[in-house]
């Protein structure tokens, strides 16, 4: 069976298990079972990779791919998920005007979207991941006021006080301890830096009641972290039709290129957007949670 057969079967997987996930549980039990989908990732995590390096390579000559970026999120970042070039440029008021401003994106891919922030601002961008492929075409493509290394959530490390701004556009998933990696983030960021999360429920986490029990945001809460979040579930419903519309129209791009799994794998993760929005709702949740150093220690949420 094909490594792409066996990713995908995966993902329906984990989203069986989290749309059976019972929201009647307490929040003591959901702690316990929270990372529960991700257990498929641990037991796998060879094989994940083995996928996102594919995917990365794909992303390397896909005419197919990059035009369906631009067609369903508005920019090509080679992006395999919920971030459209709306939510991107959310974060550019958060980074600050001057000579000497740096950015660090949490799970940077191929460095896409970092290029996109220091186009607009001139800033110096920094980026993490685990994908090798990534991280070599990113220093390929971005070598001015530029640093990426490969590297895994809980291993990798920068010096205190370094960022204006910590970017995670959906990658805090994969902390394995989420209250130590926030804390992380805070030392790492300057004293009036920020840090700007993309956060879905309902695919690799379970999805929860609403914006303030979510893992991260219980997270924030035990460490007395005040934070301001927004609710985009609506827009990402409609980011997705947007998503499964773009990926049927260059199907026979996909198909001429031989990335037929890719093209399956998006319309497997755009099935979810086959019904109203209200079931969508449901099962799906999507949010933006905005944290500023400045106001650590103080409690509560905007």
């Amino acid at each position: 069976m094909k490594l792409m057969h066996i990713f995908v079967s995966l993902w329906r997987e984990l989203m069986h298990r989290n749309f059976l996930f019972d929201l009647d549980q307490t929040l003591l039990d959901f702690h316990a079972s929270e990372y529960k989908a991700l257990e498929i990732l641990n037991d796998n995590e060879l094989l994940f990779y083995n996928e996102y390096e594919s995917f990365y390579k794909m992303t390397e000559n896909s005419k197919a791919f990059e035009n369906f970026c631009r067609e369903a999120f508005g920019q090509d970042f080679s992006q395999d998920g919920f971030s459209d070039i709306n939510q991107i440029n959310r974060i550019l008021k958060y980074i600050p005007k001057g000579e000497d401003v740096h950015i660090l994106d949490v799970g940077c891919g191929n460095g896409k979207m970092l290029g996109y922030l220091q186009d607009k601002t001139g800033a110096y961008i920094h980026g993490f991941d685990y994908s090798e492929s990534a991280i070599d075409t990113a220093k390929k493509l971005f070598q001015t006021k530029a640093d990426f290394k490969q590297g895994k959530i809980g291993e990798t490390d920068y010096p205190a006080e370094q960022f204006d701004l910590v970017v995670s556009m959906d990658s805090m998933y994969f902390a394995p301890d989420m209250e130590k990696f926030v804390l992380q983030i805070m030392r790492w960021l300057k004293k009036d830096g920020v840090l700007f999360v993309g956060y879905q429920e309902g695919d690799v986490m379970p999805k929860t009641d609403n914006e303030k029990t979510t893992v991260l945001a219980r997270a924030l809460d035990n460490c007395g972290i005040q934070y301001e979040v927004e609710d985009i579930t609506s827009e990402t419903y409609e980011l997705l039709k947007k998503k499964r519309d773009a990926a049927l129209l260059y199907q026979k791009d996909f198909e001429k290129e031989g990335n037929k799994d890719w093209l399956d794998l998006l319309l497997l993760q755009t099935d979810c957007v086959t019904e109203g929005y209200d079931s969508f709702a449901q099962k799906m949740a999507r949010y933006i949670y905005v944290v500023r150093k400045n106001e650590l220690g103080r409690r509560g949420h905007g």
